[in-house]
């Protein structure tokens, strides 16, 4: 089965992040931060070493499903972010990832 199964107008919550009011929502347009001092929370991606990259992206993985259930909207909303920052950040360094062809469906 492919699609969604929801047939309401929420959306996923990468969809409603701008919705939420949370004091880390990331403004995409100025790469901002809604917060008074305008810093982003965590070290630029680009910055990390392959090691540490993988080892955050692991990190925000592991949290996932606690964070989606039982986080306040403005840590689901930073998680969000920067899991997005860190995965962009690994798709840029491996274009040629390998991929696994077990994972493949038959089109």
């Amino acid at each position: 089965m492919t699609g969604s199964v929801r047939q309401d107008d929420f959306g996923s919550p990468e969809q409603r992040m701008s919705e939420w009011d949370g004091d880390h929502v990331h403004d995409r347009a100025s790469g901002e931060a809604d917060q008074p001092d305008g810093e982003l929370l965590g070290v630029d991606p680009a910055e990390l070493a392959d090691e540490d990259l993988a080892r955050e992206m692991h990190s925000l993985h592991r949290t996932r499903l606690d964070t989606l259930r039982h986080a306040s909207d403005s840590a689901l909303a930073n998680h969000l972010r920067r899991t997005a920052e860190l995965e962009t950040e690994y798709l840029a360094r491996h274009p040629g990832r390998e991929v696994d062809p077990s994972r493949l469906r038959d089109a």
